[in-house]
């Protein structure tokens, strides 16, 4: 695993800066800290830091062909590099060493813009072709591995694996866009292909991006997308063997390695599966991590023992403190930009264990996107067998006023909460679908952001992220439609985001298995009645997995990943909170109605409500201002004042 910058001249030949690049690569040592090389030439500077993982010995980047003439930058991994080698070598190819970064520079020559449509992995790399003139970028279909860029006003054009390789540039413009920030207080992330900075942006899973010297253009090309393009009739029982391979199949591939390798184990149907493959693949004994929290109601680690006594694992355990949250300032430091999925403490803290055994892990992520196995897609089907009964002409002004005048409750379980029911409702699918994975909804952002703030967005509202998708999706129906949604914005922009960066904090390489492309599409195919079925989620991964784990650890209720934030808004977080949202840095950002932050936080310091996700937003993105700003001038708009 790596980290990759790069800085080239789209209008000539211009000298590259050596020092600037120099100090761009050394932002990302965390991600590489074994070696860290760098190529300039007119016009071009390609900088690369490396985790050593395949062919130790000389597998240093930057790469080049026989001539010279091709060179790449590369981070991630190409799983079926070897059968690439075999065919690239039948077409004449020499290769120099064993590592999988050189079949992308003879795959270019070979395929040119096609060759990443036969790379099988996660990856995100640059290829600098002089003879041609031009530079190729891509991204792995999924989004597992960064990718951001962004075209200054002289003509050079800046990437990297990270945000803060950019920021680094003197001529980074650090200008804020209002609508990634609309975005970020909807979703707690902000959704490909925005930054937090209006010029910047992330290259979309399954894009390429080609650029030619004396072109200025950027227009990235989708090479992938997720088919869900059924397989006819399979049966139950045809499905789950075939499921079994196809998954043993995706783990055997991920477990190519020169260095220790071992898994994330939480106990939970995902990465329990991960290790069920893994145990019954390998010779030796897994190394297995696992978190561990003292309020039970957090806690998975018996049902994590279980799977790792019956695998014989090499097992390591360790509790996370009730009052871990010290790492506020780092997180907002690791992410770059706002970022306010909560899980990422108890994320750093696993990646921090298995980097004390492990130099790569393997996780279960995209398990829930890929089997329908959130909550929230269970209380969706169930709204959209409701909507199906009454068009929205009548449903709009109905459940909208049953939405108004029925009390708020969030103390109550989730069946009993009927105002969210009756206000999602009253939407459409997709406005429906957003209402309820948003963090702030439509009438909280509403009353968060300012006058001016408001008149700023000329409209925008983050549920465009949604129907922009929507607009693209390959399926209609209801459950496939928004497991679409959740892989094109969740999955990418929190999930895949949390677990690199808390990894990379680390040095470690974690690999995700369950989002083998080729797994995807085919799961994707499948009759979502094998994946929801009645409430039961995941339903042919878990009936498929009944010979492999406890019925304990696949039929018992979700836990998630989640600390404890409305206690510590109570507790010891009170006056830290208060200082941190009600000071100056929020305040001067003009973006806020600073007395309905303070309303929210007497609120749910006093117990009358619990605010405890906006709050943290809010702390998250309060934390980001402060960390920029230490970096360097922030603009909040182009006409505004600029903050130093």
């Amino acid at each position: 695993m790596c980290g990759i910058t790069g800085v080239f001249d789209t209008r000539g030949g211009s000298e590259i800066d050596r020092n600037l690049l120099h100090c761009m690569n050394q932002t990302l040592t965390h991600r590489g800290p074994d070696e860290g090389e760098m190529h300039v030439e007119p016009g071009v500077g390609l900088g690369h830091r490396r985790l050593s993982i395949m062919d130790v010995s000389s597998g240093q980047q930057p790469l080049f062909n026989e001539d010279g003439s091709v060179v790449v930058i590369f981070n991630g991994e190409i799983y079926n590099f070897q059968k690439l080698v075999s065919e690239l070598t039948a077409l004449g190819h020499q290769f120099r060493t064993h590592c999988d970064t050189e079949v992308i520079v003879h795959a270019w020559e070979e395929w040119g813009e096609h060759c990443v449509e036969r790379f099988s992995g996660m990856f995100a790399f640059g290829a600098w072709d002089r003879n041609q003139q031009t530079l190729f970028m891509a991204r792995d279909r999924l989004g597992i591995k960064p990718f951001y860029y962004t075209l200054l006003d002289n003509g050079l054009f800046l990437f990297a694996s990270e945000l803060k390789a950019l920021l680094v540039h003197p001529d980074f413009d650090k200008t804020l866009d209002h609508q990634a920030i609309e975005d970020y207080f909807a979703y707690g992330y902000i959704p490909e292909p925005k930054t937090i900075f209006k010029n910047t942006f992330k290259l979309n899973p399954g894009y390429s991006l080609l650029l030619r010297r004396g072109q200025q253009a950027i227009q990235p090309h989708e090479y992938w997308d997720i088919p869900f393009a059924s397989h006819g009739a399979l049966s139950e029982q045809e499905a789950a063997e075939e499921l079994i391979v196809r998954l043993r199949n995706a783990v055997d591939s991920h477990l190519m390695s020169e260095v220790p390798l071992g898994a994330f184990l939480s106990g939970g149907v995902d990465s329990s599966a991960v290790v069920a493959m893994m145990g019954g693949l390998m010779k030796e004994s897994v190394n297995t991590c696992s978190i561990s929290f003292a309020d039970p109601a957090f806690d998975e680690s018996d049902y994590a023992r279980l799977v790792a006594d019956r695998y014989q694992t090499q097992h390591f355990t360790e509790q996370v403190k009730q009052d871990d949250f010290d790492l506020i300032d780092r997180l907002a430091a690791l992410y770059d930009e706002p970022f306010a999925d909560s899980s990422a403490i108890p994320t750093y803290r696993v990646c921090e264990l298995a980097r004390k055994q492990v130099t790569v892990a393997l996780s279960g992520d995209g398990g829930d996107e890929n089997f329908a196995g959130y909550r929230r897609y269970r209380w969706h089907m169930i709204e959209e067998r409701l909507r199906s009964k009454l068009p929205l002409g009548l449903r709009k002004p109905l459940f909208g006023l049953l939405g108004n005048i029925y009390p708020k409750a969030d103390w109550a379980p989730k069946f009993l909460r009927a105002k969210t029911t009756f206000e999602s409702l009253a939407r459409d699918s997709v406005e429906g679908y957003f209402h309820s994975v948003s963090i702030l909804d439509n009438k909280l952002r509403r009353q968060l952001f300012s006058p001016d703030f408001h008149h700023s967005l000329r409209g925008y509202q983050a549920v465009e992220v949604l129907r922009g998708y929507a607009d693209k999706s390959p399926t209609q129906d209801p459950l496939s439609l928004i497991q679409y949604l959740d892989m094109k914005t969740y999955l990418v922009g929190d999930i895949l985001t949390k677990v690199d960066r808390a990894s990379m904090a680390h040095s470690l390489e974690v690999r995700v298995p369950l989002l083998d492309h080729e797994l995807v599409e085919w799961v994707s195919g499948l009759p979502t009645s094998m994946k929801l079925r009645q409430q039961e989620g995941k339903y042919i991964l878990k009936k498929s997995l009944e010979p492999y784990l406890p019925h304990e650890v696949l039929y018992r209720n979700k836990m998630g990943f989640a600390v404890p934030l409305a206690s510590w808004f109570r507790g010891p977080l009170r006056e830290r909170v208060r200082a941190a949202l009600l000071g100056n840095t929020l305040a001067d950002t003009g973006i806020f109605d600073m007395a309905f932050v303070k309303k929210m936080l007497d609120q749910h310091q006093s117990g009358r409500r619990d605010y405890s996700a906006p709050i943290w937003t809010l702390l998250m993105f309060e934390a980001f201002l402060r960390n920029t700003l230490n970096m360097g001038n922030v603009s909040y708009t182009r006409q505004d004042r600029k903050v130093a």
